[in-house]
Formats: C-alpha cells, sequence, structure tokens
C-alpha cells in the first residue's frame, strides 16, 4: 500500500500506533506538541520541518524561509496555550549553494527567535544532495490550569478562528505572525476546551479536531473570514493560515468576543459554528495532504 493511497492521517495513525513511551508523557502523537511532565514541571516538545520546493521556492528569500521554518513550531507551542523556549535547528543543504544564503536563513531565524523569545541553542548541517531541508526541533512550557488540547471540545461548544483565512500562497505562509500572545491571553481569562492551529486549512484540521473530541461539528459557510480576493473553498483549503481554531462554552462566548475586541481591536475573531453530536460531518474541502 502507497502512501499516497491513504494519505496522511492514515500514515500518522500507522507509524505512531506502537511507538514507545513511559508514564512521564502526558500527551503522546495526535496533538500540536507532545507533553512531557518532569515532576512538577510540563514542558512541550515541537518537531517541523520546511522542505524547498514544498514549504517554499527556490526563488524565496532566504530570510523568509528562516522566519516561517521556527515560526511554524511556535504556532503549535501557542495552540497548546504555552511559552517556546528552546531551538535546535537542522539544516541539510547543498556544497554548491552561496554561504550568504545559509547566514540569510539564519537571520530569520534569529529574528523569528528574537521577537517571541526563543533561545537558538544548536543545532546540525549535512549535505543535501537534492532540495534544501530546514527541521526544527522547540521545547515549550505551559501551566497545567492553562494547557489546551484539541480532545476536551463539548457538544454545544462555540467554534472560533482568529484572523483571516485563504490565499497564503501570496505571501503570509511566510510572513505571518504566530498567535503566541493571543492563546496566553485567552488561556488566562478563559477555559478553551480545545484549540489547534490552522497548518492545513480549516477543511481538515477542523475534523480532527471535532474526532479528538468525539464530536461533530457544524460551520455557517458564510461566516467564515476570508481575506481579500479569496472564497469560501480557498479559506478551507489553501492551509498555511497559522490562525487559531478553539472551542469555548457557550455561555463564555458573548464575553470573550466583547472582551477580545477591546485587547486586540486589529485583530477578528469570529464564531464560524458548533460542536455537535456526532453527525458523520466533514467539510467536504479538505485542506493539504502531504501525501495526496
Amino acid at each position: 500500500m502507497k502512501l499516497k493511497e491513504i494519505g496522511e492521517d492514515a500514515v500518522v495513525e500507522a507509524i505512531t500506533r506502537d511507538l514507545r513511551f513511559d508514564g512521564r508523557v502526558e500527551i503522546g502523537p495526535g496533538d500540536d506538541c507532545a507533553l512531557v511532565r518532569f515532576g512538577q514541571n510540563l514542558q512541550l516538545l515541537k518537531t517541523d520541518c520546511v522542505v524547498e520546493g514544498i514549504h517554499f521556492l527556490p526563488e524565496t528569500p532566504a530570510r523568509a524561509v528562516g522566519w516561517k521554518a521556527l515560526c511554524r513550531g511556535i504556532s503549535d507551542i501557542a495552540a497548546m496555550g504555552g511559552d517556546p523556549l528552546d531551538a535546535v535547528i537542522t539544516v541539510a543543504i547543498s556544497p554548491d549553494r552561496e554561504l550568504a544564503w545559509l547566514t540569510d536563513l539564519y537571520a530569520g531565524l534569529n529574528q523569528a527567535a528574537a521577537d517571541y523569545g526563543v533561545n537558538l541553542v544548536g543545532g546540525e548541517t549535512s549535505r543535501s544532495p537534492g532540495p534544501i531541508f530546514i527541521s526544527v526541533a522547540l521545547t515549550g512550557k505551559v501551566e497545567k490550569e492553562r494547557l489546551v488540547v484539541r480532545s476536551g471540545g463539548k457538544i454545544g461548544d462555540r467554534l472560533y478562528v482568529t484572523g483571516r483565512l485563504g490565499g497564503s500562497s501570496r505571501g503570509k505562509h511566510l510572513s505571518f505572525e504566530p498567535r503566541l500572545a493571543e492563546s496566553r491571553w485567552l488561556t488566562e481569562n478563559f477555559r478553551l476546551h480545545a484549540m489547534m492551529d490552522l497548518s492545513d486549512g480549516l477543511g481538515s484540521d477542523l475534523p480532527r479536531l471535532a474526532k479528538a473530541s468525539g464530536t461533530g461539528f457544524e460551520i455557517d459557510f458564510s461566516a467564515i473570514p476570508k481575506n481579500a480576493g479569496c472564497s469560501v473553498e480557498q479559506a478551507l483549503t489553501d492551509g498555511e493560515d497559522y490562525e487559531l481554531l478553539f472551542a469555548v462554552s457557550d455561555e463564555d462566548g458573548a464575553g470573550l468576543e466583547q472582551d477580545w475586541k477591546k485587547a486586540f481591536p486589529e485583530l477578528p475573531l469570529t464564531p464560524i459554528g458548533r460542536l455537535t453530536e456526532r453527525n458523520g460531518a466533514t467539510s467536504n474541502k479538505p485542506g493539504y495532504d502531504h501525501f495526496r
């Protein structure tokens, strides 16, 4: 059976089903980050990669590639309610590439690290016979009372997304800002039931959140916030939005919307639907899948 015949979610399930871990692991595969306990401390662990020809084009400025490579992981830390800490970087690159490209890449990594309080503490370099490959391993921390996972959604919860969706290939996927401050504000002021970041598109990521929570969902397609010039289909399927999708109780929804406008007046927060009884619902507009 080939990977393209079953798709990314089934591939991940197959290779992670029997992974070894002990009782320190609070959350293993299946969420935005892993969560490991050290005494009273909760550590978030995340790895992510960007590959030339998949996540960026050969002509993409290296500084923008570096920004994106680190900020993808920071967005996942934010999706769990945490703060990022330390990162190690692996770069596989052709010996024929100019040194200036690599130093520009690290300038972008360093800018993201400075903006979001991450320590770049090392990594690895390797020869690549093909496309450039950058892998980032990132740690973070989260307080127990502020931890949010995908699986906590409840029937009747309101669903919200931050920002606007669609059209990422026009440049947003290289310059997005992880919603770290917004996540920390949310978890300080409200009890979120479930949350994740939108990396593969709402059409793929919302069904994942609902499945993890054991619920169905309904969407008001007319309410989905779109970037200028984008259709609803693009907002569902383009991917690489790096906005937050979260579920909160119906009782908290109205107050949250009012307080959000005061805290983040320039960033939209939009109710797009609800979690429901399991009903087999899908968006019928799946987002990005690496193997299809």
